[in-house]
């Protein structure tokens, strides 16, 4: 399992080469320099690299960016600390790993949900190192402490008393969902026994003055029935180099039902801001759509930051 230890803790990291999953492994066009970097970050408690790494960093990879990936701390396969779970420790775990990897130049930041609020606080804090943002249902921006937090503190607040009560990993594991159990257990560990909570609730809204201080490219992309598509509304108001995108018929779980969308989108915006290249047609219009997986007995993966709960359980958070 591929390590770096930054800033004194232990961090789960996965990268690709840029052209790896490439047909032939086509080299970047002539004259074009280093491979851009593209940095991906994952939500809150039970997500993790993993939800990147066959949606959206193989194919960026395919069209010749470096793609790298790591589990936040006391996430995945990170070491989990009792305190530093804030946004600004994020972001400056963020540049650690990657000047362990050897990354000290500009890269393009991909936020996913709770990423998308350490991917801005990471471009505010140190904006000679982000060249682009891409923000997917990303919460963070907002005119008024609390519009974001309140909520996700209260969502968060009912999951620990499920966890540590009903001891959900136990009952998780003894229905044989294994992955689901190791993730509650994860999410327990995070939730009640760190400050995970406390850093959320002192974390302040990123307001429209902090945005407009945003000299890097921004593409945001949120679903329609999004409960933060107002984030969206915001960045594209507040930030000079915003573009916004509106995914119809989608709601805050557009990462992973909306993934061709999301790739038509994102592609072309590297290819300007980065100098990746296009595929030909990442899907065509009449394009037979892939067949379903096939039934599981263990749920599918839950939105971002929603806890694994088994089906009597209370709601979690989204």
């Amino acid at each position: 399992m591929p390590e770096v230890t930054a800033r004194g803790v232990r961090f789960h990291v996965q990268t690709m080469d840029a052209w790896e999953g490439s047909p032939g492994g086509a080299p970047r066009r002539a004259g074009a320099g280093p491979a851009p970097v593209v940095v991906f970050v994952h939500g809150l408690v039970t997500d993790n690299l993993s939800s990147f790494y066959y949606s959206l960093a193989r194919p960026v990879s395919a069209a010749g960016a470096h793609a790298v990936m790591y589990d936040l701390r006391g996430h995945g396969r990170s070491e989990c600390t009792a305190t530093g779970h804030g946004a600004a420790d994020a972001a400056r775990d963020l540049f650690a790993i990657l000047g362990e990897l050897g990354h000290h130049g500009p890269v393009h930041l991909v936020g996913n949900s709770y990423g998308g609020v350490v991917a801005l606080n990471a471009a505010l804090a140190r904006p000679d190192r982000v060249a682009g943002l891409i923000l997917i249902e990303a919460y963070g921006p907002a005119e008024h402490a609390g519009e974001w937090t309140e909520g996700m503190l209260n969502s968060l607040g009912r999951t620990a008393l499920a966890l540590e009560y009903e001891r959900q990993a136990d009952q998780l594991l003894a229905m044989g969902w294994r992955q689901r159990g190791r993730q509650a257990a994860t999410a327990d560990a995070l939730i009640n026994g760190t400050s995970l909570m406390e850093d959320l609730a002192a974390l302040d809204p990123v307001r429209p003055a902090d945005l407009a201080t945003l000299s890097c490219p921004v593409l945001a992309v949120y679903g329609e029935h999004s409960d933060v598509v107002d984030a969206g509304t915001l960045l594209l108001r507040s930030v000079p180099g915003c573009t916004l995108h509106i995914m119809a018929g989608h709601a805050h779980t557009l990462l992973r039902e909306g993934t061709e969308e999301l790739l038509e989108v994102m592609l072309p915006w590297l290819s300007h801001h980065a100098g990746t290249t296009v595929p030909a047609a990442t899907r065509s219009p009449h394009a037979a759509r892939p067949a379903a997986p096939a039934a599981s007995a263990e749920p599918a993966p839950s939105a971002p930051f929603a806890p694994p709960v088994p089906p009597a359980s209370p709601a979690g958070v989204r």
